[in-house]
């Protein structure tokens, strides 16, 4: 479900319309979260690291309203939910883009989450499956511990869905540290936004997942 945006009495009227003009609407941040908690809690139940943080994040992203915000034919939208349209990697060494459902329940989550990756590794194309607007652009660089990341951009596509790219994890002092990179449109929110983003994320990186089943 969405519901359209009254662009006209919207706070952000004026912020809209300024960065909606540009060429290139988007900005980006690089931060770094600590993950202890949640690569220990993979670890002891033996689930899966990536769809461990891919499932806060998500649970991160859809808590701060922003980040479910989308253009469309230059009207804003805000969905109910956003999902995820990831980059599965396969043995090979290519990868392809899986669609994963979002759901408050981990356990139901994971099993669309196991369902897709294993559909995409037995493919070779690279779109395996579709996705809409209301999705965030998931990838992971696990070797890479990256300072910054730019993005392949289409500027003739009108894209407004946010993207979020994990690095690899290091040992810093005791701790799982890692790097992620966000990029945003200008147009739908600011800095104050992806802050609040950080912020919930480590929160919940910080958490144990309540219907965590032990594999």
């Amino acid at each position: 479900m969405r519901e359209k945006i009254d662009i006209n009495t919207w706070i952000r009227k004026d912020h809209f319309n300024f960065f909606n003009s540009f060429t290139e609407p988007f900005f980006g941040v690089t931060v770094e979260v600590d993950c202890t908690s949640t690569y220990q809690e993979a670890k002891q139940k033996e689930q899966s690291f990536f769809l461990l943080y891919l499932y806060k994040s998500l649970q991160a992203a859809n808590a701060v309203e922003p980040f479910r915000y989308r253009i469309i034919d230059g009207q804003v939208w805000k969905y109910d939910q956003v999902h995820a349209s990831a980059t599965i990697n396969r043995p090979n060494g290519t990868f392809g883009f899986g669609y994963i459902d979002f759901n408050d329940e981990f356990n139901k989550f994971l099993a669309g989450a196991e369902k897709e990756i294993q559909q995409v590794q037995n493919t070779s194309g690279l779109i395996p499956s579709s996705s809409g607007e209301n999705v965030i652009h998931y990838s992971a660089l696990p070797w890479l511990d990256f300072k910054s990341l730019s993005h392949a951009r289409n500027f003739s596509y009108q894209d407004s869905c946010p993207k979020i790219s994990f690095g690899k994890v290091k040992d810093l002092g005791g701790r799982k540290i890692m790097t992620i990179s966000i990029h945003v449109s200008h147009a739908l929110m600011d800095g104050f936004h992806v802050s609040q983003f950080v912020a919930q994320y480590q929160s919940l990186l910080n958490k144990e997942i309540k219907d965590l089943i032990t594999a």
